[in-house]
């Protein structure tokens, strides 16, 4: 299945005379595709809401250390800190399905921009732990909804562009997510030192994500995907458990995820440690997020233009364990090096969205594979930042937690090949 180079058939009216009557009737009854003006705000709307997906827990990375201290946190707290957005993901993502079908993907995205921009107002303005968890909840869930429903939205405004476009939302979110990390520290001085106002000022970025989806959540017209005759008892039929593409796809996803939010979270105090400062420390997370910027667009033109995409999951998994080595022998003498490699290993992510994309035929089995494939995939990722701070609370040191990092970049390779086979979950469920 490749997405990139394939055009659905009915929407042209090209069909083998062989093809069934309900296929040749939906051929044939006049279709008007999306105007050019809502194609339009959805690509910028993308671009925007990607660039927000991940700045509230880059930033948080960057200022671990000053939040932990300001809020009198221990290491095992700040672990079950990291832990709360996988956590999120996956009980807020299973949500997002079924409000997509009842308000439409646009205004669910658009609600979740605002509990974005609610929720990075409200952190830094209160005074205990319990409040800043919940207010970092808030946004969260904001983000998870938006993860589940981006592949989606690709899906169902750009079906014959899935790589593509794919990959510049995914480059959006890189870049968002280096922005964080990169420059968060010295707007953090800037404003006064205060960690405060370090993290609210990612708010304005959010409510700027808010303004394309407007037009869109009031034009009822556009809000829903239009579903066949025949494509309905399909994804009525659909039984996503019962699909082996579908398990392993979560499994690679959650392994990902595991190995991205530990990075988000704990790389930068790792170089800490090393005798890096606070500031470059936060320049080398930047860097490792930036390198998904190029790449997240370059991997999934390429992975959609693929059969199997396991060739594309060995590499990155390579360059994870050389840069997990790299951390454990020399961790600052080669930071930069050790920085670039994770950061080519992070752009699983990007790969696994694409994949999500690939292994359905429908945009309603996209819907549901997205949904399953990310909450799954997050449950699975909770424990790893949590037992990280566990072990380097415990341990005294960053040996062990960097060898689990290594250690779990084995079943990622494993998951992410099956999951990149030449099938959907049509065939299997």
């Amino acid at each position: 299945m490749r997405d990139e180079e394939t055009t659905p058939q009915t929407a042209t009216g090209t069909l083998s005379p062989g093809a069934p009557a309900a296929t040749r009737a939906d051929a044939a009854a006049p279709r008007t595709g999306p105007a050019p003006w809502a194609l339009r705000l959805v690509a910028i709307g993308l671009v925007l809401t990607a660039l927000n997906l991940r700045p509230a827990i880059t930033s948080l990375g960057a200022l671990l250390e000053e939040v932990r201290d300001g809020l009198h946190m221990s290491g095992s707290v700040a672990g079950v800190l990291t832990s709360v957005p996988p956590l999120c993901f996956a009980v807020f993502g299973v949500m997002a399905p079924r409000l997509a079908r009842r308000f439409g993907p646009g205004a669910v995205v658009c609600a979740g921009m605002v509990a974005i921009t609610a929720g990075l107002v409200i952190r830094p303005l209160v005074g205990g732990t319990a409040g800043f968890l919940a207010a970092s909840a808030l946004a969260l869930m904001g983000i998870a909804v938006s993860n589940v429903l981006m592949p989606v939205i690709v899906k169902r405004w750009f079906p014959d562009r899935v790589g593509s476009m794919t990959g510049l939302y995914s480059m959006a979110l890189a870049l968002g997510t280096s922005l964080a990390a990169a420059v968060t520290v010295p707007l953090t001085d800037a404003m006064g030192g205060s960690w405060k106002a370090g993290l609210g000022i990612w708010a304005v970025l959010a409510a700027a994500a808010i303004l394309p989806w407007i037009p869109l959540v009031r034009d009822r017209a556009t809000a829903h995907e239009p579903v066949s005759a025949t494509a309905r008892p399909q994804a009525q039929e659909l039984r996503i458990t019962r699909s082996r593409t579908a398990w392993a796809l979560a499994c690679f996803f959650g392994l990902q995820a595991t190995a991205a939010y530990i990075t988000m979270g704990w790389m930068p105090q790792i170089f800490r440690d090393a005798g890096v400062s606070a500031g470059t420390a936060g320049v080398l997370l930047a860097v490792t997020m930036a390198m998904g910027v190029p790449l997240a667009f370059v991997i999934p033109r390429v992975a959609a233009r693929m059969r199997t995409q396991g060739p594309i999951v060995v590499f990155l998994g390579a360059c994870g364990l050389t840069g997990y080595a790299g951390l454990y022998l020399a961790p600052s003498g080669g930071a930069w090096a050790w920085a670039l490699l994770l950061g080519i290993s992070n752009c699983a992510f990007p790969l696994a969205l694409t994949m999500i994309g690939m292994r359905a035929r429908s945009g309603a089995g996209v819907v549901r594979l997205s949904a399953f494939a990310q909450s799954t995939g997050y449950l699975i990722s909770i424990p790893g930042p949590l037992l990280v701070g566990v072990l380097y609370q415990h341990s005294g040191g960053w040996g062990v937690p960097i060898a689990l990092m290594a250690a779990l970049m084995v079943p990622q390779m494993v998951m992410g090949v099956l999951a990149g086979r030449d099938r959907t979950i049509e065939d299997e469920s």
